[in-house]
């Protein structure tokens, strides 16, 4: 597989004695070509897994002559004795890891060497000179747990920023060696982002959310982005996901000129992590999938725009795209396929309570409540599922559905009852989530067929009742419905001549994977039809 456009082993090592002959064997085709030499600068102390981290430092280290390990006593940059840094050609690089970057964010590790030693970023031109404009230190901490599938992304993220720009440091954080931070902080999710000693981000966060943040907080650097614009585009796609992909695909195979702004390619679906319902592929990942889209998409002549949100969006003939960078973007056909986010419950309590026992990813959060009790909200394909996964961590699950039944299909419902420590409340409503000393310690339902109110004490809740369009930046522009869908006729069409949308932000039942792609593929030859009626002008000879 790729990760970040590199090849990295699928199979990460979740400590030494998995770092086999056959990850050695491809870390020595990763780093044949390093321009650079990086050492892992281990700071000098006492450590009970100081042993372990020299050891795979050093498996590691032999892979590349290029490739040292030195330990030193640096105790302004270097935080324990299980901290090391990257020195590239003898200079400190601004990436940081606390820990022993196994499982996860092994990929992190490999692609910080890579980067460090001269293997080109593929980061965006625009996210290059925002971050590359900053002008004062910022010093990053991303808390993270091993099995967190969406930390990597961050750290990942962050360490490129750290290269691009030497204001700029990031350190990893292994949330599980270093118990008594988390506790001091009160963290209770990951990636949990912290800039300059203060909370920057927490829970789901990506790129697009970072790059976002700190444009926020410092609006010098929008000013900052690359001047090189984009011409006018035949087609702009909005959104990186299933539908977005399928929708650049189609329209590039065309000949069309197309451009994709996307958070982040893969959308969504990189946060699934089982997949067996994909026709023609029995069985696969979001993450998985998320970089066969990806692939593929990059086979074709499209400007990719990524990290990046949709501000709005000027009608007319030529559409203009607003981007959060300050670029805009012409276009003459506007597709949107930027998808849904998770759905808040909105009672009392949840926001206020995000990263300290209100989550929405169970893969990331699950293992901050090993041994405690929690709650699912939803009883859906994704709650039931949720459900499952935390059953093997915390010590018991609570099923909440607002239905009479559980809705999740069948085959999740005979794993459920299989399953001791989950217990399922159905026709009840959530009605707050209570905190005690800024961490969750109950939630309060009321029983829909008897009015009954209940407190159930517990340590975390995790949300999982369905998905909200992403349309924001579509409203007075399209039709849309009451929830936020936008409205569309059978050839993807909106209200609005000229913008076309599919996929899950859409009035489309059926929100799937290969539904979504299938609508793709429709919105592009719709907007292509479109563009055959309305021809650029040709410019008389003179």
């Amino acid at each position: 597989m790729r990760v970040g456009g590199y090849p990295v082993h699928p199979r990460q090592p979740e400590s030494i004695s998995m770092l086999t002959k056959e990850i050695k064997e491809a870390l020595m085709g990763y780093t044949a070509n390093m321009q650079n030499d990086v050492a892992f600068v281990v700071q000098i102390g006492e450590h009970e897994k100081r042993t372990e981290l020299l050891q795979f430092l050093n498996e590691f280290a032999k892979v590349s002559p290029r490739l040292s390990v030195v330990e030193r006593d640096q105790p302004q940059q270097l935080r324990s004795p299980i901290s090391f840094m990257l020195e590239v050609d003898g200079r400190p690089s601004g990436i940081l890891f606390s820990g022993i970057p196994a499982g996860h964010e092994f990929n992190s590790l490999v692609l910080a060497v890579l980067h460090a030693s001269g293997t080109p970023s593929k980061m965006d031109e625009q996210v290059k000179g925002v971050v590359g404009a900053a002008r004062r230190p910022l010093d990053f901490e991303v808390y993270v747990g091993l099995s967190c599938h969406n930390c990597p992304d961050v750290v990942q993220a962050l360490n490129q920023f750290a290269l691009l720009n030497g204001n700029i440091s990031s350190e990893m954080i292994d949330g599980g060696l270093f118990p008594e931070l988390v506790e001091t902080k009160g963290i209770q999710g990951v990636p949990a982002v912290y800039l300059n000693g203060e909370v920057f981000a927490n829970g789901k966060v990506d790129t697009a959310r970072l790059l976002q943040k700190l444009l926020e907080r410092y609006p010098d650097l929008r000013e900052a982005r690359s001047a090189e614009s984009l011409p006018q585009q035949d087609v702009t796609v909005i959104g990186g996901g299933p539908a977005g992909v399928s929708a650049a695909i189609y329209a590039a195979r065309k000949g069309l000129s197309v451009t994709v702004i996307a958070d982040r390619l893969g959308g969504q679906v990189k946060d699934t992590m089982a997949i067996e319902n994909l026709i023609s592929v029995p069985s696969t990942t979001g993450p998985e999938l998320a970089q066969a889209l990806q692939t593929h998409l990059l086979e074709h002549e499209v400007s990719l725009r990524e990290h990046f949100r949709v501000e709005r969006v000027e009608s007319g003939e030529v559409k203009r795209v607003h981007l959060s960078s300050g670029e805009v973007i012409e276009t003459r056909a506007l597709i949107v396929a930027s998808g849904a986010k998770w759905r808040e419950l909105g009672v009392p309590g949840e926001r206020e309570n995000i990263g300290n026992g209100v989550a929405y990813c169970p893969h990331c959060d699950g293992p901050f409540f090993k041994g405690r009790d929690v709650a699912v909200i939803g009883g859906g394909n994704s709650g039931i599922e949720a459900a499952l996964d935390l059953a093997g961590i915390v010590r018991s699950v609570t099923v909440i559905e607002y239905l009479p039944e559980l809705k999740a299909d069948q085959v999740l419902l005979d794993k459920l009852r299989s399953v001791a420590n989950i217990r399922v409340v159905t026709n009840a409503a959530t009605r707050r989530i209570i905190a005690t000393e800024g961490k969750v310690s109950s939630i309060e339902y009321q029983s829909r067929a008897t009015g009954a109110v209940q407190q159930l004490a517990l340590s975390g809740v995790f949300v999982q009742i369905g998905l909200v369009p992403n349309s924001d930046f579509l409203r007075d522009l399209v039709e849309l419905t009451a929830h936020g869908e936008v409205v569309i006729d059978e050839r993807g069409r909106t209200s609005e001549a000229g913008i076309f949308a599919c996929g899950d932000v859409t009035t489309v039942p059926y929100k799937q994977i290969v539904v979504a792609m299938g609508e793709g593929a429709k919105a592009a030859l719709a907007a292509f039809d479109y563009l055959l009626l309305r021809p650029q002008p040709v410019e008389q000879a003179a």
